[in-house]
């Protein structure tokens, strides 16, 4: 066969993937999850380029999700380890190959450290210029970068909740679409199209928000994003990707092709 079944994709997270993302050590987990967070702070910032300078709203957030998606190409072919992807560990904890002990410990890691990536990538950019006219003054690209944080910031609990449940659901079809090709060509198509649907969607990923925000903070502090604002953004998305991934990705494959298969086999 040309590609992976999804039952064989089931097993090689459940088996394989979840089971050595637990195996880590703790500076593995911080390298690489600093990595993963500076990976789609990259794609966030063209990202915004984009939404900045391409006049057609529909159009600029296509193209947007189009490129936002290097980030998550960088996280799975060079190797990182991404909050929202991780959250498919919850396979391995619910086969009994891994303890909800260790998986909560590298999500909890793994979660600052992606934070800690984007805040780098965020002052890098805020201090690269890229931002600002030559008079000193924000840019487009600058004022989109505050615009997009602002709104996140404003934006009720419980949408960017279902926001993130919907992101993540994605963003997890992604990576399980990866996962079924053997080769770079077919992954990099498998991961495209559900990032670029998930952004040109208008959806919310915790770890591009903590770019963002950051980002947005850094270069005009006297805007609405307040501490308060940012927290209830990542809070809210953070807890939409967990249901998105670890419950209607993870939780259902689980079911169909290994709980299901462990009964008929027992009867």
């Amino acid at each position: 066969m040309s590609f992976n079944t999804p039952q064989s994709i089931t097993e090689t997270i459940i088996e394989k993937i979840g089971v050595a993302k637990c195996e880590l050590s703790l500076r593995q987990l911080i390298v690489l999850g600093f990595m993963a967070g500076a990976f789609i702070a990259f794609g966030s910032q063209l990202a915004t380029r984009v939404l900045a300078t391409v006049a057609d709203p529909g159009l600029a957030m296509i193209l947007a999700g189009a490129v936002f998606s290097v980030g998550l190409m960088l996280v799975i072919i060079a190797g990182a380890e991404l909050f929202t992807g991780n959250t498919l560990i919850w396979m391995s904890v619910l086969s009994g190959k891994t303890t909800l002990k260790k998986m909560l410990v590298n999500w909890i890691v793994v979660f600052f450290s992606n934070f800690a990536g984007t805040v780098f990538i965020a002052w890098l950019i805020s201090q690269s210029g890229l931002l600002y006219g030559a008079d000193g003054t924000l840019s487009v690209i600058g004022n989109k970068a505050v615009s997009i944080a602002a709104i996140k910031a404003g934006l009720p609990f419980f949408q960017v909740l279902i926001r993130g449940i919907l992101c993540n659901w994605l963003v997890c079809l992604a990576l399980w679409i990866s996962l079924a090709s053997h080769d770079i060509t077919g992954k990099i198509f498998g991961i495209f199209f559900p990032i670029m649907t998930f952004v040109a969607s208008g959806f919310e990923h915790n770890v591009a928000n903590m770019y963002f925000l950051s980002v947005g903070m850094m270069i005009d502090p006297a805007t609405c994003i307040t501490p308060g604002g940012f927290v209830n953004n990542l809070i809210a998305a953070t807890l939409g990707n967990i249901i998105g991934g670890a419950f209607f990705v993870g939780t259902l494959y689980y079911y169909v092709y290994r709980k299901c298969e462990t009964c008929k086999s027992s009867q």
